[in-house]
């Protein structure tokens, strides 16, 4: 049966059709219940009352009570404004507006005594208002409750009178509507457990709070609720899939022991044998493989994932691993290769640069279970790409393949799923990927193997250019190489930036002696291998480039990373970049040049580079600063739709929900239990189109 809370919002008093359609436009807000769900973003204390001779330009938003004295129109035609002179007992000041004159003009009579609202700022020696929010002093105002909601809204709306306060009062209407269909969706245990308010006074303290304390309680409750649904829901998901999706069993050890104790040249750190156990638990026990492997730049991902493979082909299973650019499969390629050839395991290449003759071969040898390895891009992705026996997919950097993509990979096996590995080297805050990856097993490589030096990363402004030059001919006479990156590649009016054309020149000029290549993301593929390849063997010193490197060239001799305008980047992309140097046994360096000028956000983004080399560290303050969606470049459902909760400062909340999730579905895994029924039904109304993270990775 229909609720009450599909009703569509049109119906609601005050609202009707044309309100209705704007609010469906601007919001995206249809119906009762989504109505209900439009939180206030911040609340604002009306309990104080300023004088007008108390008002300076430091307060944030001021309340005045004062009489209306006199009121004009002036300007002409676009530029008209109306002015109302007001006072109280110590002194006057004005109330302008620029839009809506008219309805204001209608409800502002001389001696009319209002509550004006809004930012003081001051005109000579004059106080003054623009827009402030107003209504008449009466009884009802005083008797009001003083911590007031403030709703988003756009600026069609408020043309619509449908500002915070416009909203507010709908609001009120439906609140005292909805009210008695307002169901209980915890059950009573988790409501006890957590000492969370009940789902009916949570829903009128948000909106009208009647003291903080209660406010906060009311946020509690709904935060807590929508982690936990969005658990339950993942966690529902992962049950599914270990008892639906079987998975061959690949246990044979025997190349990993050969491996192990003939060839590995070097020791593994205790985190990487840590994450071959669990994917060896995985791998062996007849369910599909679904692991997430995080690991931060240099931290020997590569090796876990050869390990792996080993597992797989000595199972008698094949192997394969996609990665986004050309660049990254040639590079996972002659790394493994050298692997590859010590156990005499056949292992090939794929890109969209693979001859026509040599795409033959691999298909051939592919079918034919010869070839044990295959390496490449989303060529891997083509129909005739047909494996004998898939038994391991390990997909690189997974953010960059889109959701159909990476399905096309898990549909080469046509007998099994084939085990799923993700690697990624942009480290993801524990919050972050309990929520996007909530239903994947995550394993952390949070260790660096042994020997490696941290990168020592400074911050200098333009001025100080002259000191990083001499600083890069000392590092080149000792032999090294450096990277200079730069944000754009063309000169751009708009943004005031070092354009890469222009730094080329200026890197010339001071180095004219020193061998330079060039990379930027509007070059042809083979010239922009070409000139990574000169730099690669170290036939040219200097790699003046666009962030194309963030992700790509393993150049153990480059000891110095220079980002210019390092204020226009992201913190994992400073990461990133930074993880390009620091590759070999020398000491190596990252020195952010920016402007002097710099806002909040990009000052703390910066002092965090400098301060720490921990990716998982830097991962939670770029968090804090962008959000999970921007973090992400994603719009995934349930992790951008959060309404009230924060995954940058909720996380303890978060943690909460899900060990309660699991306590639950331990318990009750069909939820089946009477006292779980508000659980059941809750889930049944949700929506029905969340993302199925577990057939996707």
């Amino acid at each position: 049966m229909p609720s009450i809370f599909d009703t569509k919002i049109e119906f609601l008093k005050g609202v009707g059709p044309q309100r209705a359609a704007l609010i469906n436009k601007e919001l995206n807000i249809f119906t009762y219940g989504e109505l209900i769900q439009h939180y206030p973003f911040r609340y604002e204390d009306r309990s104080r009352f300023f004088k007008i001779n108390e008002l300076s330009s430091d307060l944030e938003n001021v309340q005045v009570i004062a009489r209306v004295r006199h009121v004009e129109l002036i300007g002409m035609g676009g530029k008209k404004r109306l002015v109302a002179e007001v006072a109280d007992e110590t002194g006057t000041m004005e109330m302008t507006w620029f839009k809506g004159i008219q309805w204001v003009q209608k409800k502002l009579p001389l001696g009319g005594v209002f509550v004006f609202f809004g930012k003081p700022a001051q005109y000579g020696r004059k106080w003054s208002i623009a827009h402030p929010e107003m209504e008449p002093l009466s009884q009802s105002r005083e008797q009001r409750n003083s911590f007031q909601p403030v709703y988003s809204t756009t600026e069609k709306l408020r043309a619509r009178f449908l500002d915070s306060r416009g909203i507010s009062k709908i609001q009120e209407q439906l609140l005292s509507l909805c009210f008695p269909h307002i169901r209980e969706t915890l059950s009573q245990d988790i409501l006890d457990r957590f000492s969370l308010l009940g789902k009916q006074e949570s829903l009128r303290q948000i909106h009208f709070p009647t003291d903080p304390k209660l406010l906060h309680q009311a946020q509690k409750r709904l935060k807590f609720e929508e982690f936990f649904f969005l658990q339950v829901r993942l966690l529902k998901m992962k049950v599914t899939r270990t008892s639906k999706s079987p998975g061959q069993i690949l246990a044979n050890t025997d190349l990993l022991n050969e491996f192990y104790a003939n060839h590995i040249p070097f020791e593994l750190t205790e985190a990487q044998k840590r994450v071959i156990r669990e994917s060896y638990r995985d791998m062996k026990s007849g369910s599909q493989m679904n692991r997430l492997i995080q690991g931060d730049v240099g931290s020997g991902k590569t090796m876990v994932a050869f390990i792996c493979m080993l597992l797989a082909i000595s199972s008698g299973a094949q192997a394969c691993l996609m990665a986004p650019t050309e660049i990254l499969a040639n590079q996972h390629y002659e790394g493994l290769k050298a692997y590859a050839d010590l156990m005499n395991l056949k292992i090939a290449l794929l890109t969209g640069s693979s001859k026509k003759s040599q795409r033959a071969v691999i298909h051939e040898e592919l079918l034919s279970g010869e070839l044990k390895i295959l390496i490449g891009t989303h060529a891997l992705l083509e129909d005739v790409v047909q494996f004998q026996n898939l038994g391991l997919a390990i997909v690189d950097e997974q953010h960059r393949f889109g959701v159909a993509q990476r399905a096309k990979l898990w549909a080469k096996n046509r007998d099994f799923l084939p085990h799923v590995l993700v690697m990624t080297a942009t480290p993801i805050p524990r919050t972050l990927a309990m929520t996007l990856y909530g239903d994947l097993d995550v394993s952390v490589i949070d260790e660096l193997p042994a020997g490696r030096k941290p990168i020592q990363t400074v911050h200098r402004y333009d001025k100080d250019r002259s000191l990083v030059f001499s600083f890069i001919k000392k590092e080149i006479k000792k032999g090294r190489q450096v990277y200079i990156v730069y944000p754009l590649i063309d000169e751009s009016e708009k943004l005031d930036l070092k354009n890469l054309m222009d730094g080329y020149e200026s890197i010339s000029r001071a180095f004219p002696e020193v061998p330079l290549s060039i990379v930027h993301g509007g070059m042809k593929a083979d010239a922009k291998d070409y000139e990574m390849q000169r730099f690669v063997k170290g036939e040219t010193k200097i790699m003046v480039a666009t962030t194309v490197i963030e992700v790509g060239v393993n150049v153990p001799n480059a000891s110095v990373m220079i980002i210019e305008n390092a204020e226009r980047f992201g913190l994992s992309q400073l990461h990133q970049l930074r993880g390009r140097v620091g590759r070999g046994a020398e000491q190596s360096y990252c020195i952010l040049m920016s402007k002097y000028e710099l806002s909040k956000d990009s000052r703390v983004r910066l002092e965090t580079m400098v301060r720490t080399n921990d990716g998982f560290e830097i991962a939670d303050v770029d968090l804090r600063l962008r959000g999970p969606g921007d973090m992400m470049g994603t719009q995934q459902s349930g992790v951008t739709d959060l309404l009230i909760a924060d995954l940058s400062k909720d996380a303890p909340l978060l943690t909460l929900a899900r060990d309660a999730a699991q306590v639950l579905l331990a318990e009750d895994p069909d939820l089946t239990l009477p006292a779980n029924r508000p659980i059941l039904e809750q889930i049944r109304n949700q929506k029905k189109h969340a993302v199925n993270w577990s057939r996707i990775s």
